[in-house]
């Protein structure tokens, strides 16, 4: 490799020129950090990695996933694969989409591979009409598996998951804090428990904070889609809400879209908040104010969990539960009580 490609990629990594040689050269003297900060330079700038550099794969982990659509869940996706590359393991990601292979069909073939796990991202697990033998059987015959993104008391495996009730009860307090008393809710199917989860934290909020007991007009259930966070808008637009909170940041924008559709600005007239903070929603028109799924670190939890139980450790029913953090932008300002 020519000198300007090493200082290239010391500068990338930000260390110097010497340790890059030493590490493309599988020389002793660097430490783990340091070696992974200069692998991963190499990678992102597009250099092909040494063949003496290549790492041999501790196994292969399943990771199913819905469509990828939704820009939340490719964001999970590359953040469970970069967890699971670190730890020498290979996943192999199971995309499902509608009329295509779903999570039953991928499930058969990653065990006709060999996984050596497999983790379930907003799969079947999430849904209360489902049924949980399907996991019960790969639990019982000793495969690792993780649930991200829903729970069920039954299953006998760990559950990641963000604080849904707490997510909920963020936007409903910034809303109530700008001044909106008259403030909806747009959410996905009713069976699946994150919807439930934020159902419940709303209703509680609505409650608390503005005395609002009976909440069943100011939820609307429809599709995690642009379309679905649209049609809920509408609903609620009707209804008089002048906030209006999304269960992802798809729905909140088919939101702002039904506004307009009204002539209404966003935020003068209606505030929305969405819920995810996927990539790029902080350049949208107007930027979305949101609640961030801690991706990163249910992510890790979720490796993390796997591996134990890949080492030895047996299974068990645990939910590990994230908080979630309100990322305030320009989709939300001051309701009719402080514009009196």
């Amino acid at each position: 490799m020519t000198n300007a490609r090493l200082a290239d990629i010391a500068a990338q990594a930000g260390v110097s020129e010497a340790t890059v040689s030493r590490v493309l050269n599988g020389k002793a003297g660097v430490s783990a950090a340091t070696r992974q900060a200069v692998l991963t330079a190499l990678d992102l700038m597009g250099y092909e990695r040494p063949q003496r550099l290549r790492q041999r794969s501790n196994g292969l982990i399943g990771l199913v996933t819905p469509e990828l659509d939704n820009p939340i869940f490719p964001a999970f996706a590359q953040a469970i694969e970069r967890a699971l590359t670190q730890h020498g393991y290979t996943p192999v990601l199971c995309t499902q989409s509608p009329g295509g292979m779903q999570e039953d069909d991928f499930t058969e073939l990653l065990l006709e591979r060999g996984v050596t796990g497999i983790l379930f991202v907003s799969g079947l697990h999430a849904s209360t009409t489902a049924r949980v033998d399907r996991y019960m059987r790969l639990t019982d015959r000793g495969l690792p598996i993780v649930l991200i993104d829903g729970y069920n008391e039954t299953i006998k495996a760990p559950f990641v998951s963000p604080d849904d009730r707490h997510a909920a009860r963020l936007a409903v307090q910034h809303l109530v804090d700008l001044g909106h008393e008259r403030i909806g809710l747009a959410v996905g199917q009713r069976r699946f428990v994150p919807v439930i989860r934020k159902m419940e934290g709303f209703r509680q909020a609505m409650s608390q904070l503005l005395g609002i007991t009976d909440c069943d007009d100011l939820i609307q259930d429809s599709l995690f889609t642009v379309e679905g966070g649209q049609a809920a808008a509408q609903v609620l637009l009707d209804r008089g809400c002048t906030g209006i909170v999304c269960a992802s940041d798809l729905m909140a924008l088919g939101a702002i879209r039904a506004a307009r559709q009204r002539d209404l600005s966003v935020p003068g007239d209606v505030s929305v908040v969405g819920y995810d903070d996927s990539p790029l929603i902080p350049f949208t028109d107007p930027p979305l104010t949101t609640v961030r799924k801690p991706i990163a670190a249910m992510a890790q939890a979720a490796v993390a969990s796997l591996l134990e139980e890949i080492n030895g450790i047996p299974s068990r029913n645990i939910e590990l539960v994230f908080q979630c953090e309100l990322v305030v932008r320009g989709s939300t300002g001051s309701g009719p009580l402080v514009n009196r």
